[in-house]
């Protein structure tokens, strides 16, 4: 028996899709409502009908869609990979080859929307607050899993994410995957193995 079509995405899920595209690309502030909506293949009004709160909730909720996948792909590489500090590599390594294969335009959207976002956008950086905080713990849940001692995990995982934003955005601007690969190698050649013992005075 032939496998069932697959479901057409909801008008919302287009919404959102073309939001996220639109945060990697270009940012909140640089795209319409009616350049997103043409984006999205959807009518005019049917925005408010899923985000009554607008083009901010519709960010809030790309945002949260796009921690979820990449914490569903890290769990995926922690899970998969004995070495977290491997996995990382291959973490940081997928989103680079993402940026090369879009010609260096589709970034992260979080550190995007973080850059352009004001003390008014108090909703906006709550969910950006919340989204770092969930990739650093799981991150930070893996190296622990691998016999990290906590408060030395919750500092790599802080300054993992911090590697990886800041890397994505210096390879961007640059056009350039070196500025990546450069972190990467130094960041984790810098870092001990997930099980070694803390130095002791």
């Amino acid at each position: 028996m032939p496998a069932p079509p697959p479901l057409e995405p909801s008008t919302r899920d287009r919404l959102i899709a073309a939001m996220t595209d639109a945060l990697r690309r270009r940012g909140l502030h640089g795209i319409g409502l009616t350049e997103l909506l043409q984006a999205a293949g959807a009518p005019k009004g049917v925005l408010y009908h899923h985000f009554p709160g607008g083009k901010t909730e519709l960010a809030i909720a790309a945002i949260d869609r796009v921690v979820e996948r990449m914490g569903i792909g890290l769990d995926r590489l922690l899970a998969s990979t004995p070495d977290p500090l491997a996995a990382m590599r291959q973490w940081i390594r997928g989103a680079t080859e993402q940026l090369e294969r879009t010609g260096f335009e589709a970034g992260c959207p979080l550190a995007t929307v973080a850059l352009e976002s004001t003390p008014e956008d108090k909703a906006l950086r709550d969910a950006l607050a919340r989204a770092f905080e969930r990739l650093r713990e799981r991150i930070a849940q893996g190296l622990q899993a691998a016999g990290m001692p906590a408060e030395r995990a919750s500092g790599v995982a802080t300054l993992m994410v911090a590697a990886y934003e800041g890397g994505l955005l210096q390879a961007r601007v640059a056009h350039s995957i070196e500025p990546m690969h450069r972190i990467t190698d130094t960041l984790l050649a810098l870092l001990p193995a997930a099980n070694a013992p803390e130095n002791t005075p």
